[in-house]
């Protein structure tokens, strides 16, 4: 399993300090340069080191790998149990949905943002689970910003020993003429040896540890995308349609209508309350000013009549405003039947032209067999011909 393919960097690591030691004449029991084995062992020790640091992160990594798988078979085994309906309001305040804290910590945020964006009319809007888990979660699980230089810090290390070893090797080599350099090419073959053997297993770690690094990354980044697949398959919210915006748009305007028909007929009943009572004021007022000053005000009466019937009339205008407004909402009903039925047309002319698409790559699938069978039997006949 790519999960754990890092296990073969620590048993590589067992063999190269095996080999070295064995180079050095540990096991042999010859003449051991201790400067020699001392640097060896000193680049071998950083190397290990190096090697656990990663071995924590593709640890942990791993456990975020296997979690999203369980939870991408349990996703839809569940949808198959459920015959296809969407399991978002079983998992919508379910707090253990994931073992893994990171991988809950995400979900748990998605979860806010969806009821956070949540309407009064229930419209829920566009909101996918990859904005919160995703590549850039698995790449920080995975300290990729540590593994990613770890290649280029194995070869660095190696090109480091290399100028080490050469620099030692030239610095005790010294003589005048051949009989003393002669007795000098000793150390300079000691020195070149520690260059040599610290470029190979350099050189040998950063590749072995690239391939390792880049194949668990790539199985961590195949089953995120799959469980991601899954999710949105199962369990994702659903986002309002355009359709049922357009209800629930419907549903608002006939509401306001009936809200402001009521207002309309309680202003209306409270004008025709004033209208009496003001009539009964004016005529009350006028039957006073006769008797005390002997004077007609029936004029006055009847223009003031003639203001409560306008107040009247005017409330019937209003009435009439409301009736309008509800043949403007009856008519947007309308046009949103049309607009379904063009869609339903829309939905049928897009599924003939799936099944044109599907006939015409059949066909050409037959064509192309035809072909290759005709080029077959030609290079048959060919080859029979030039016999």
């Amino acid at each position: 399993m790519k999960s754990r393919l890092y296990y073969v960097l620590y048993f590589l690591y067992v063999i190269v300090v095996a080999f070295v030691l064995y180079l050095n004449g540990v096991f042999t029991g010859e003449e051991i340069s201790i400067v020699n084995l001392a640097i060896n062992i000193g680049f071998l020790i950083i190397i290990g080191i190096l090697f656990f640091i990663s071995s924590v992160s593709f640890g942990r990594l791993n456990s975020i790998t296997y979690e999203l798988k369980e939870v991408t078979v349990r996703l839809r085994k569940e949808y198959k149990e459920a015959n296809g309906k969407n399991l978002w309001e079983n998992y919508r305040n379910n707090d253990k949905l994931f073992e893994e804290e990171v991988l809950q910590d995400a979900f748990d945020k998605y979860r806010l943002r969806v009821k956070g964006a949540k309407t009064k009319r229930g419209a829920i809007p566009a909101c996918d689970l990859e904005e919160y888990i995703n590549e850039d979660l698995l790449d920080k699980a995975g300290m990729n910003f540590y593994n990613s230089g770890i290649s280029g810090t194995l070869t660095g290390l190696g090109i480091l020993g290399t100028f080490l070893g050469l620099s030692m090797g030239l610095g005790a080599f010294s003589g005048d003429d051949i009989f003393t350099i002669s007795d000098n090419v000793g150390s300079l073959l000691s020195g070149m040896k520690v260059a040599f053997h610290t470029s190979v297993y350099g050189i040998f770690f950063s590749l072995v540890f690239n391939f390792v690094y880049r194949s668990i990354m790539s199985d961590a980044y195949e089953t995120l995308n799959e469980f991601l697949c899954a999710f949105r398959q199962t369990a994702q919210p659903r986002a309002a349609k355009e359709d049922e915006s357009a209800s629930m748009m419907l549903i608002y305007q006939s509401g306001m209508a009936s809200s402001l028909k009521q207002i309309l007929e309680i202003i209306k009943g409270d004008a025709a309350e004033q209208t009496a009572g003001l009539e009964r004021i004016v005529d009350k007022f006028t039957e006073q000013m006769e008797k005390a000053l002997d004077t007609d005000f029936k004029k006055l009466g009847n223009v003031l009549k003639t203001a409560g019937e306008s107040q009247a009339v005017s409330a019937a205008n209003a009435a009439d405003m409301v009736e309008a407004v509800t043949a403007l909402v009856e008519v947007n009903r309308n046009v949103q039947d049309a607009l379904a039925k063009v869609m339903e047309r829309q939905e049928l002319f897009a599924r003939q032209i799936e099944g044109q698409k599907k006939m015409l790559a059949d066909t050409c699938s037959e064509i192309s067999d035809e072909i290759s069978s005709q080029l077959y039997t030609f290079g048959q006949m060919r080859s029979l011909y030039e016999e």
